[in-house]
């Protein structure tokens, strides 16, 4: 990686000699390391590990969780906050978990839809709750940098599982309760 990172480098017309840039290869290629661990974990594994049986069966919502990505046709960072709830069946999950798992799915190449998506079948498929509801808000610097350049746009995307797609009332809950 460090080699195509100095090619880059000079096929952008900069020498990767040069003092600043030296190190640069290494560098790119220890963070890309990191920006990209997502690849490297087991969704399952993480939440399989702590799973216990309860009997509480009223909404679990995780908000506000932060993400930073990568959009997967740039390579330019996209970043905001994730919203998770879950309507338990007899199973509950910790709640680093429920981040954890947007963590797991934002650093992969992404896109935002895909990502919701992703963390909402993952909770789903372990936990097998009654639904499962994820609300994604981020800032994608593909779009503020470079293109259209709208510096104050963000997306937003959903994904509704189970009770939260069947039921309007409490998807209705899950939205006045992330907004409040």
């Amino acid at each position: 990686m460090e080699d195509i990172i100095r090619q880059l480098l000079e096929k952008l017309g900069e020498d990767p000699n040069r003092e600043g840039l030296r190190k640069t290869p290494a560098r790119v290629k220890k963070s890309y390391a990191f920006l990209t661990e997502g690849y490297r974990q087991d969704p399952v594994k993480i939440i399989s590990d702590a799973v216990f049986s309860d009997k509480y069966d009223e909404m679990v919502i995780v908000k506000d969780i932060p993400f930073y990505s990568l959009c997967e046709h740039h390579l330019l960072p996209f970043y905001g906050s994730a919203h998770v709830a879950y309507l338990p069946n007899k199973k509950l999950v910790g709640i680093s978990k429920i981040a954890r798992m947007v963590e797991l799915f934002a650093r992969r190449l992404q896109v935002q839809e895909r990502m919701t998506q992703q963390i909402a079948e993952a909770i789903q498929s372990v936990l097998k709750p009654k639904g499962v509801a994820v609300v994604v808000q981020a800032q994608h610097l593909c779009m503020q940098m470079r293109g259209v350049q709208k510096h104050n746009a963000s997306v937003v995307t959903s994904a509704m599982l189970g009770g939260f797609r069947s039921n309007q009332a409490t998807r209705e809950e899950f939205m006045t309760l992330i907004k409040g």
